[in-house]
């Protein structure tokens, strides 16, 4: 028996959320916000965390500062059931943050990365990680103390009998290349959005996007946002609506999408009921701030899953 559903290598730091800015954010100037959030950030650990809450038994591996900021990302983590007993303290480099500035459209996005890009190849534990059934690796392209090793991690991982899959999120250098290109023969299941799809595929529509980078994965996955979510396996394409809900924030709906699909991939349950639980914890995660604040609350996620249809 497996020690683990999954296993998961990546980073982790807080989000600090700041809301109700005016939309035009001048230099020199004292600007307000009207609410402020702290909350556990990262693709990887929002992933994890949400995964846990679902039920899901999640090995983790992260590099975090020896500072209070690491610790409080890792007691947020730790407090959903994720084992972080291979966590690894840096001394030369203080925890990551990021910094999210909601507007009425769009965000901005400020990051910095400090222990988030410093996980090496040599910080892991294979054994660990191959003793759970599943291995994920979200953003990619922050990865950059380990960019050049992902391609032999996800091999090994594939040779253990592990089932893989990969969220790349976007590439701050909007170059799309690197360890992309040699990682993907060893990725059974693709989890980008549209953007990132094109982007990856360097294509100019979703539909070129979609037919190139389903040659190349056994399983593609595209988030689609408001239109839901779609999936093409073996030349056969499925698609799943999305959940109307008043949203309070988007921040980590597409790694609760990745939660809520490897969740139900992780029970055995067929393509079409996957993306349906993509969609759900997707929409889930935008009833509170930040991405793992709505997954905190379980007895709020059994009633929110209940109205909307799903089995609890």
């Amino acid at each position: 028996m497996s020690n683990f559903d999954i296993a998961i290598a990546g980073e982790i730091n807080l989000d600090l959320i700041l809301y109700g800015l005016p939309e035009q954010m001048p230099t020199e100037r004292e600007l307000l916000a009207s609410r402020f959030s702290m909350t556990l950030g990262s693709s990887s650990a929002i992933l994890a965390h949400n995964l846990a809450a679902l039920g899901s038994r999640v090995g983790f591996i992260t590099k975090v500062g020896d500072d209070e900021l690491g610790q409080l990302a890792l007691r947020r983590l730790g407090a959903a059931g994720v084992d972080l007993t291979r966590t690894v303290r840096a001394k030369d480099a203080g925890s990551g943050v990021t910094v999210i500035l909601p507007h009425e459209r769009d965000r901005h996005i400020l990051t910095y990365l400090g222990t988030i890009s410093k996980l090496r190849f040599e910080d892991l534990d294979l054994e660990y990680l191959a003793s759970a059934r599943h291995f994920h690796v979200s953003s990619l392209f922050l990865q950059r103390a380990l960019s050049a090793r992902v391609p032999e991690l996800f091999q090994r991982m594939q040779n253990a009998g592990l089932t893989t899959s990969l969220d790349t999120n976007d590439d701050p250098d909007d170059r799309w290349d690197g360890a992309l290109d040699a990682t993907l023969p060893y990725v059974d299941i693709l989890l980008p959005n549209e953007r990132e799809a094109m982007k990856m595929a360097r294509a100019d529509d979703l539909e070129t996007a979609v037919a190139r980078l389903s040659e190349r994965v056994k399983t593609l996955v595209v988030k689609l946002g408001a239109r839901g979510a779609m999936a093409v396996q073996e030349g056969q394409r499925f698609s799943a609506s999305a959940v109307n809900v008043q949203i309070v924030d988007p921040v980590g709906a597409g790694d609760s999408f990745d939660a809520g699909f490897l969740d139900q991939f992780l029970r055995g349950a067929d393509l079409q009921t996957c993306l349906a639980s993509g969609n759900l914890c997707g929409a889930f995660s935008t009833t509170a701030c930040g991405g793992t604040e709505a997954f905190r609350d379980s007895k709020a996620m059994k009633e929110f899953f209940r109205n909307n249809g799903a089995l609890v």
